[in-house]
């Protein structure tokens, strides 16, 4: 006889233990009715105000002491129907009342693993567990568990990823983490008032709403078209520096360790190998402080930020982390387009260029934004040379760089000759890069 919680595979391997999440689950699954009714009320207001008029208070009363109860009825039942389990080789997720569903996610294909606490959650001791799968759309998460299961659960997980034996996985515990920097937050304000967006938005807003008010004189319309914009400036403003807040970064085996948040405190993972381009973003109004942003594209994992802000040479030291072996070109070491590529790209076109060492591809774009973009050749998956009719004009082309993350690196404006040996040469780059490289394994 098997003991409730427990399955057996028939294998002769010790039985399989089902967990349930944290009993605080059910608050939040309960608000899956009432999300229903605001869902219709925001689709149809007019409807929703004409039912509203015609309740009593009574009847009111009456709806709210129905759906109350069975609000939290059907979050306990959800609750209750949900399942997770650690395997040899996987992690199981049973859901479902009605149509049960079980996720199989194979450890060996899981790329990150991040601890998230939204801020009631910190106040209730949980934490949500998100996960990076090879070929999700989406993060895998199991909300919620108790702050520190979800860690012993993430530090077993990625044990069993990175080979350890199963009896011995929960015991290796979570790896030690050494801090590398941290962004104070003094130096994230200025850095994003700094930023252009959110003066751009807030000029747009200074002389768009007046216009808007001479023109209509109707309140309405003028709130209508400022709130998106103050919006936009906040977001780009205080929505970062709420989510940027005590940025810190630190190095452990498992990768680069990202705590960060004023509100919801995320604990993310870098993993290491799975990066496959590295940029650095140097706005106009950061130039005279050296400042850089840096940002990642990771294999099958929406995890972009590395750093907010951060000295070059700090960042160029952790980009040398990240990418073991790449160091950053100097700027003499870049290629300008030839002057024929003016008539392509008018005055934008001093900001492109290219440098090729042996360990990287880098390319550079932008006059007022900078940017430079770092793709070991190792990750490179393919090539393409792209010339248009107005390129063939004047004897340049475009040179694609694809990476495993789905995204592109172009050097654009190159010329033509030099395009084209640059195709076959970093073709055979990117295979013998491939050939040499060591294998991505967590906790190496």
């Amino acid at each position: 006889m098997t003991a409730p919680g427990v399955q057996e595979d028939g294998t002769g391997r010790p039985p399989v233990v089902e967990r349930r999440l944290h009993p605080v689950t059910p608050l939040r699954r309960a608000w899956a009715p009432v999300a229903v009714l605001m869902g219709w009320a925001v689709h149809d207001p007019d409807g929703a105000q004409r039912q509203l008029t015609r309740l009593t208070t009574s009847t009111l009363l009456l709806g709210l002491a129905v759906l109350i109860p069975a609000a939290a009825f059907y979050g306990f039942l959800s609750w209750w129907f949900t399942h997770f389990a650690v395997t040899d080789s996987e992690l199981r997720v049973r859901t479902g009342l009605l149509f049960r569903r079980t996720a199989h996610i194979r450890l060996e294909r899981i790329q990150a693993i991040d601890v998230t606490q939204p801020l009631l959650a910190r106040v209730a001791g949980v934490a949500k567990l998100k996960l990076d799968v090879i070929g999700a759309d989406k993060k895998d998460e199991l909300a919620f568990l108790g702050a520190g299961e979800a860690r012993a659960l993430r530090a077993e997980l990625l044990a069993r990823a990175a080979g350890f034996a199963p009896e011995t996985a929960h015991e290796v515990g979570e790896a030690p983490s050494q801090q590398m920097l941290r962004v104070p937050p003094g130096v994230l304000a200025v850095s994003l008032l700094l930023t252009a967006a959110t003066w751009v938005w807030l000029l747009v807003a200074a002389v768009a709403l007046p216009l808007l008010w001479t023109a209509t004189h109707s309140l309405w319309t003028v709130l209508a078209a400022g709130i998106p914009m103050l919006g936009a400036a906040g977001a780009s403003s205080v929505g970062r520096f709420v989510a940027e807040y005590d940025w810190t970064l630190g190095e452990s085996p498992d990768g680069l360790r990202i705590d960060h948040g004023l509100l919801d405190r995320a604990h993310e993972t870098v993993p290491p190998g799975r990066v496959q381009t590295v940029r650095l973003v140097e706005p106009l109004l950061w130039r005279r402080r050296g400042w850089v942003r840096v940002e990642l594209d990771v294999a099958g994992s929406s995890n972009s930020l590395l750093l907010p802000v951060a000295p070059r040479a700090m960042a160029e030291s952790v980009v040398a982390r990240v990418l073991p072996g790449v160091t950053v070109p100097p700027p003499e070491a870049f290629s300008r387009p030839p002057r024929g590529a003016r008539w392509c790209v008018p005055v934008w076109w001093r900001g492109h260029g290219l440098a090729v060492t042996d360990a990287v591809f880098a390319s550079r774009h932008g006059l007022l934004r900078r940017g430079l973009s770092l793709v070991p050749h190792a990750k490179v998956q393919s090539v393409r040379l792209a010339r248009g009719p107005w390129q063939r004009v004047h004897g340049v082309a475009d040179v694609h760089v694809d990476t495993g993350a789905n995204g592109t690196v172009t050097a654009r404006l190159r010329p033509a000759e030099e395009a084209a040996v640059l195709l076959h040469a970093q073709a055979e780059r990117s295979r013998t890069g491939r050939r040499d490289a060591l294998p991505d394994r967590w906790m190496a």
